[in-house]
């Protein structure tokens, strides 16, 4: 584990670059696999990223395999099907309601009672299962991946097939590997600092 410490110098250009002003959202894929020890390590990079209480409500199921493809194939919306099958990798990005049970060991100093209230614990879960869905696309660009996110998809009907028995909901899909650039569309405007922000 890296101690704790003083970080001073931003990362380079090239870095932004990667994570931020060269990424696009890819909708075609190379026919090139990724490996295990590549989704492993997409996970050991997000979960260092901040949650409330150090809640971590984030849970993944990584859909891979021929026959877990076939299993996700009928809850996606027709224009989001096809470039998931083509797609290596398809990270099912959900959040775990029952969060709280964990916290004895990611924050002994909060009682898991302190989320007894279901509207607080989903409040909770949702907002910092999606932080970490963010976390999630930096980790993966940062380790030469390209991403995909996308909803467009049945949420119970997935929930259903990968979920069930559990007190974990679908959030979003992210699709990864290596993109295939004749597939990336002209990138879109953003709003200028002006149009979105305020300091007060």
């Amino acid at each position: 584990m890296i101690e704790a410490g003083s970080f001073d110098m931003p990362v380079n250009d090239d870095a932004l670059n990667v994570l931020f002003r060269a990424a696009h959202t890819h909708n075609t894929w190379q026919d090139k696999p990724v490996s295990r020890t590549l989704l492993m390590a997409i996970y050991e990079l997000m979960r260092w990223g901040p949650t409330s209480v150090n809640s971590s409500p984030a849970r993944i199921v990584f859909v891979v395999s021929k026959e877990a493809k076939e299993r996700l194939k009928p809850h996606m919306s027709p224009t989001n099907a096809a470039k998931t099958m083509a797609a290596p990798a398809t990270a099912i990005l959900g959040y775990d309601l029952d969060f709280a049970r964990t916290l004895p060991k990611l924050a002994p100093q909060i009682p898991p009672e302190a989320f007894k209230d279901s509207m607080l614990a989903e409040k909770t879960a949702f907002r910092n299962g999606s932080l970490q869905g963010g976390y999630f696309i930096l980790a993966a660009r940062s380790l030469g991946l390209d991403c995909g996110p996308m909803s467009g998809f049945d949420n119970a009907g997935v929930d259903r097939d990968f979920f069930a028995g559990t007190a974990i909901k679908s959030n979003f899909l992210c699709n990864i590997g290596y993109g295939d650039l004749s597939g990336v569309r002209p990138r879109a405007p953003r709003l200028s600092f002006d149009e979105a922000c305020r300091i007060v």
